[in-house]
């Protein structure tokens, strides 16, 4: 079988590494297998729909079948990969045998839902799909609950909130922001949504979700009760390994890679949300654009090790913008704090004053761009 490649997954990397390959070789034979139309959308905006009065179609960016022909690629769209055999090189699904000599997996990951009674009918935006399938929902309620108040569940909160929506957002956590901030840099947002009429409840579990006369009955575990219309899950995301492990590669959290982005199978990759990297998965855009790069070129003939400097990570909430990077959840870490009319600006030093982490708000993020160079080294 003479060289292709066989893409799983039509996300933001799996697109990313399309473009690369083009750009390195014109002619190599390119499949890519969606389980979705595989059109193109920017992931990111689906935290700001509902305040812009957008619809799922309103996101498309560019079609399948006009990705497909812009970049010379055999497209499988709305097919589901159920099979994967490493040693015969073939996937399967829809009836349907594809032979790779070299496969990406790029199979993204799921949103997480808590096991609470009534949770089955949380609403999950991690798709353009799913905002099709949930839109009309999200629109017509007045009431609603975001369970979770990391990245996304703090974004939703916000939008729906400037939406005109009454917005309750909880975490089990004592602060919002826990796998991001400590306590004491996370509070200026904390501050911000209860400004802007979120009511935020911190250190709080739910309990169970149950139908009323008065819409959604909600319980958490400290016995406070409430009513909404509807209740969204943003409570992190689960990549998936489901192929992975039924053909026997090394999965942890995510699908295991080298730095070549290689899995336990040298003719298997993993890619994006899915792939698990040095021990961590990295659900952010820079992570993956930078590993698409990578990993074009080792598919095209190359040998390069993949290297990821500290990544910035943007907190999009219009009210109260944040920017951040490095090791802010570090206990060895002092800070050097300064919060003005215009913002915060925080950076946090170890005991040899080398800079390992900082947080930007407001007026002072365009600082952290010169702080990320530090942070890297430069």
């Amino acid at each position: 079988m003479s060289d292709n490649v066989v893409i799983i997954g039509s996300g933001f990397a799996a697109r990313q590494l399309v473009k690369h390959i083009r750009k390195l070789d014109a002619h190599l034979p390119v499949t890519l297998i969606a389980g979705d139309s595989a059109d193109e959308y920017n992931k990111p905006e689906l935290s700001h729909v509902i305040s812009r009065g957008q619809h799922a179609d309103d996101l498309t960016r560019q079609t399948g079948a006009a990705f497909a022909q812009a970049f010379n690629l055999t497209l499988h769209a709305h097919t589901q990969v159920t099979s994967l055999d490493p040693q015969r090189k073939t996937v399967s699904g829809g009836g349907q045998t594809w032979a790779y000599s070299k496969l990406v997996l790029a199979t993204g990951a799921r949103a997480r839902i808590l096991p609470v009674p009534g949770g089955e009918d949380m609403i999950t935006l991690n798709s353009q799909a799913e905002f099709r399938r949930y839109a009309t929902r999200l629109f017509d309620a007045r009431r609603i609950l975001v369970v979770g108040g990391g990245l996304i569940g703090c974004e939703l909160a916000m939008d729906l909130c400037r939406a005109g929506k009454q917005v309750t957002l909880v975490d089990k956590a004592p602060s919002i922001l826990p796998a991001l901030l400590p306590v004491h840099l996370s509070a200026p947002l904390h501050c911000a949504l209860t400004k802007a009429g979120v009511t935020v409840l911190t250190g709080q579990q739910l309990h169970c979700i149950e139908p009323h006369a008065d819409g959604l009955r909600i319980s958490l575990e400290k016995g406070i009760q409430f009513s909404v219309d509807d209740v969204i899950s943003a409570t992190g995301l689960q990549p998936e390994t489901t192929l992975a492990r039924q053909a026997g590669l090394a999965v942890n959290q995510g699908i295991q890679v080298n730095q070549k982005l290689q899995t336990s199978d040298p003719a298997i990759f993993a890619l994006g949300d899915c792939a698990e990297i040095n021990g961590q998965c990295l659900p952010y855009l820079q992570p993956g654009q930078l590993s698409a790069l990578t990993l074009a070129q080792n598919l095209t003939g190359q040998d390069v090790a993949l290297s990821l400097p500290p990544a910035l990570v943007k907190v999009k909430t219009p009210l109260l913008p944040l920017q951040l990077a490095g090791q802010p959840l570090r206990e060895d870490l002092h800070w050097k704090i300064a919060v003005t009319t215009n913002g915060m600006a925080a950076q946090g030093y170890d005991n040899d004053e080398t800079l390992c982490a900082f947080v930007a708000s407001e007026e002072r993020i365009p600082e952290s761009f010169g702080w990320l160079r530090q942070l890297a080294g430069a």
